[in-house]
């Protein structure tokens, strides 16, 4: 009886260990159940889905979307083509990184990195960033309640491939929120800021005051 308790004890003891494994494919996606426990999360060609309370090391993937359901955790989240979708109360131990995608951050969400894209538009509604905002094509939104605590930065285009913007990027930091860094533009853009965000000094552009819950229509 005794003997049976201690590999019952054991074997419950394994589970987290079994849980916290990394899952690496090259085909296919990845989903990661909600409410458990994993490793690093890394794929070639599929996306990633990330259940409700889940935790997570590092998930990266090349071709594909990365998704977080509410109130999960994760380390970095790293696409190369795919956007990332984040939904509320999400906390990101690391960067939002992807080139050609958007990217989204919902209500109460905590990335303690930074939040950067080539191509595609990045938006917090009621979030803390920890880093800077980066992009090169892509509006940016600051949403209501959000903080950032670096700065925003629009960027030359450094790379051999040119992209064609189709217009200016649209930049709008929203009804009380604070970006505590620099706001740096090194190609032109719409700054929109409202009446009640704080920024730092601002460079390459003037900033067009709104008093509205949304930005005007350009």
């Amino acid at each position: 009886m005794a003997r049976n308790v201690l590999l019952l004890t054991l074997a419950l003891g394994a589970v987290p260990a079994f849980a916290q494994q990394d899952v690496s494919k090259v085909l296919g996606g990845i989903d990661a159940d909600a409410g458990q426990t994993y490793g690093d999360l890394n794929t070639v060609n599929g996306g990633i889905d990330i259940g409700a309370g889940a935790t997570t090391g590092d998930a990266t993937t090349v071709n594909g979307g990365i998704d977080v359901a509410d109130k999960a955790r994760t380390g970095d989240l790293t696409t190369v083509n795919g956007g990332v979708e984040l939904g509320r109360d999400v906390s990101v131990d690391g960067d939002i990184t992807t080139v050609n995608g958007s990217i989204f951050v919902d209500r109460g969400g905590k990335v303690e990195g930074d939040v950067s894209n080539v191509n595609g538009g990045i938006g917090l509604v009621a979030t803390e960033v920890g880093g800077d905002l980066r992009t090169v094509t892509g509006d940016i939104t600051v949403g209501v309640d959000s903080h950032v605590k670096g700065g925003i930065r629009i960027e030359k285009n450094k790379s051999s491939v040119r992209f064609e913007a189709k217009r200016d990027p649209r930049i709008v930091i929203g009804p009380n929120a604070v970006v505590e860094g620099a706001l740096v533009f090194e190609r032109p853009v719409v700054l929109y800021v409202h009446r009640t965000a704080k920024i730092g000094p601002v460079t390459g552009a003037t900033a067009k005051t709104f008093d509205t819950p949304t930005a005007p229509k350009d």
